[in-house]
């Protein structure tokens, strides 16, 4: 046995806690920007004078960047070490975010939005990755994971409370600027509390071919279902787009399969517990993405709310999720096997999509509202956190970032594919009740019910069929996760060389 074998065998980092805490923080940073800008959105609008056409860019250049490069980030932190890639995209994410609170023009602001997906694009995989390699015991790994797994679904909601705050009663800049401080205490702490366990690296050269196949690949893929959303699924740069995303990723697995050191080791996505997980991870993320977006409209538009009563509104399904990943799931996850958890929870959450499809312009909030975000809330948290732990359980150290990096781009293609498609769905069938209802209105007044009417129309719509989704991703993961509850044993191929055994969880089938 190997001298890191042998060092591999101690106690585990005392301070692993700690460093627990500046990843939690950091992703929570990475989690928050994707809803709090989108609350700014209209402000910093009409200040920089964005045209409707191009505020779009203002997600999208984020997203781009983002989605792109996650597989990238993921063999840079698995390259150069998981904490040095975390704390470099941190210090990046911190200055992007200064630039875009500092901004004066679109462009400026749209750069700074591409920026802070490039170093996010970093962080990510580095601050999962990092988990994975320090938590090695399974009952901390389920608290470690259930933490993690919280921080991941509630993190867009308090997003909208924090962005409407910030809104309302300082600036649209500050939705920026907030990312400063957690940027700064996070890569602080984590530069002198976490230590990284050692012969994990992957220093096998990097396949170019491989980072310019995926990324190209991955953003023709966001770009188009982004587009979709705007200009129409038969639009011809529509098309084009899936039409090369679909090849280039095509491409990228032939040459994945074919070179030495590849970019995503198809030994990865082809293991069947993870790969049911992305593929259940990345359904039930486009369910939620299109429910935050609608129900922020329902709650603003149609309501009335205001930015901050709306992110308040949002606290039961952050109170679910908390309480569905830390107390559920990490209780459980050690007893049962994952995919009692995952399909359970994914239904769970469909049921509470499904008590949304009665919503009407005057649903109560308390009879409604309340107890279909609490369902939903309890049981995405109950279902992610065993997702997120299995997505990177039993995989060598030396792919724990691209591992890492296959999560956050299920769930970064699920949300552009849920904001995409079930937007789609909600517009023809407000279009469709409009030019049904819209002749019976005699008055203005009676306009506008039917304009209200046929919005909430339209979220129903698509309700329904984020309904499907999620009875899809429950079926998904029953069907293709099929791992044993997490046992402690130890396993060859560490990534510090064949002849290395090192404990980590491994899954009893």
């Amino acid at each position: 046995m190997s001298e890191t074998a042998v060092k591999a065998l101690g106690v585990p980092d005392a301070n692993r806690w700690k460093a627990l805490v500046f990843i939690a923080l950091a992703q929570l940073m990475v989690v928050l920007d994707g809803t709090i800008v989108n609350i700014a959105l209209p402000s910093a609008q009409q200040d920089l004078g964005i045209s409707d056409g191009n505020r779009q860019w203002v997600v999208t250049a984020y997203a781009l960047a983002f989605g792109g490069l996650l597989l990238f980030g993921g063999r840079i932190a698995d390259l150069w070490g998981r904490k040095r890639t975390f704390v470099l995209g941190l210090a990046g994410f911190a200055l992007a975010s200064a630039l875009g609170g500092a901004a004066t023009n679109e462009a400026m602001m749209f750069g700074s939005r591409a920026l802070q997906g490039v170093f996010g694009a970093l962080l990510a995989p580095a601050a999962l990755s990092l988990l994975a390699v320090m938590f090695t015991d399974a009952k901390e790994r389920a608290k470690a994971f259930g933490i993690y797994g919280a921080i991941a679904g509630g993190g867009g909601a308090i997003g909208l409370i924090l962005g409407g705050f910030l809104t309302e009663y300082l600036d649209w800049r500050w939705t920026f600027f907030v990312n400063i401080p957690f940027a700064v205490v996070a890569a602080a702490g984590a530069w002198f509390v976490i230590r990284e366990p050692g012969g994990g690296r992957n220093r096998s050269p990097l396949d170019v071919p491989g980072v310019v196949l995926s990324t190209l690949g991955l953003v023709a893929l966001v770009y188009g279902f982004t587009r979709a959303e705007s200009a129409g699924w038969s639009d011809s740069v529509t098309v084009t787009m899936f039409v090369a995303s679909a090849v280039l990723l095509g491409t990228f697995v032939f040459v994945e399969s074919r070179v030495k050191a590849p970019l995503l080791p198809l030994r990865v996505l082809t293991e069947r517990n993870r790969g049911g997980v992305y593929l259940s991870l990345g359904l039930a993320v486009i369910a939620m993405f299109g429910l935050f977006l609608f129900l922020t409209y329902y709650l603003q538009v149609v309501k009335g709310y205001s930015p901050v009563k709306t992110g308040f509104a949002f606290l039961p399904m952050i109170a679910g999720m908390v309480t569905g990943s830390t107390q559920i799931g990490t209780r459980l996850m050690t007893r049962v096997a994952p995919r009692l958890l995952m399909g359970p929870g994914f239904l769970v959450a469909a049921l509470g999509m499904l008590l949304l499809t009665q919503l009407e312009t005057g649903s109560s909030y308390a009879a409604l509202l309340l107890p279909s975000m609490l369902l939903l809330g309890l049981g995405m948290g109950t279902a992610f956190m065993p997702a997120m732990s299995l997505s990177t359980q039993g995989v060598e150290p030396r792919d724990a970032g691209v591992a890492s990096a296959m999560v956050n781009t299920s769930q970064q293609v699920g949300g552009a594919i849920g904001t995409a498609l079930l937007n789609t769905v909600a517009a023809s069938a407000t279009t469709a009740y409009i030019t049904d209802h819209i002749g019976s209105a005699t008055s203005p007044a009676q306009a506008q019910l039917v304009q209200l009417e046929a919005m909430v129309e339209g979220y129903t719509s698509a309700i329904w069929f984020a309904v499907g989704i999620l009875v899809l991703a429950a079926v998904i993961a029953v069907t293709f996760v099929n791992a044993g509850r997490p046992n402690m044993g130890v396993i060859a191929g560490s990534g510090a060389g064949a002849e290395d055994e090192v404990p980590v969880p491994v899954v009893a089938h």
